[in-house]
């Protein structure tokens, strides 16, 4: 793919795309997010430092955190990227508003992702219950948006 069609697709909320560039899209971006997360989840255990038991410079902890942010980085990324194509598909469904609907399932990822993180660290105050509310937000939020975008037949457009 060329540089004008990358920058047309994840760059700007500009536009307009059929169901199979959408498909393509989001199947590329998770292509990229996935094994980025896989490298996260192997080294999230060191990420966990206790200087009681471990010396202050461990290179498996300094790696976690060096990780940790360029992953975060990337995650921003993409999700950017990913309101800006599907916020194209939302227009050319006549959906509005096309960047409030493409907004709504990254929030809710990037919010779950957050409940996951902070929920061990205030256990007395926020239930694990409150994790899998946002997680079933997410989902629902997710599976509609690929129904609707990906999936959902195409209908004549009214100009």
């Amino acid at each position: 793919m060329d540089a004008a069609r990358l920058r047309f697709l994840y760059q700007t909320d500009q536009g307009r795309i059929d169901r199979a560039t959408w498909r393509r899209g989001a199947g590329a971006l998770l292509a990229t997010l996935l094994p980025l997360t896989l490298i996260w989840f192997a080294l999230q255990p060191y990420s966990i430092h206790d200087l009681a038991t471990t010396p202050f410079f461990a290179p498996m902890t300094i790696l976690a955190y060096a990780y940790v942010i360029f992953y975060a980085f990337v995650v921003m990324l993409i999700v950017v990227s990913f309101i800006n194509l599907s916020a194209k598909r939302f227009r050319d469904r006549g959906l509005a508003p096309p960047l409030g609907l493409a907004s709504l399932a990254p929030l809710l990822a990037l919010l779950a992702g957050a409940a996951h993180f902070l929920q061990p660290y205030v256990a007395e105050i926020m239930s694990r219950w409150y994790v899998f509310g946002v997680d079933a937000l997410f989902v629902a939020a997710a599976l509609w948006t690929i129904y609707e975008l990906g999936w959902r037949e195409e209908t004549p457009r009214s100009n």
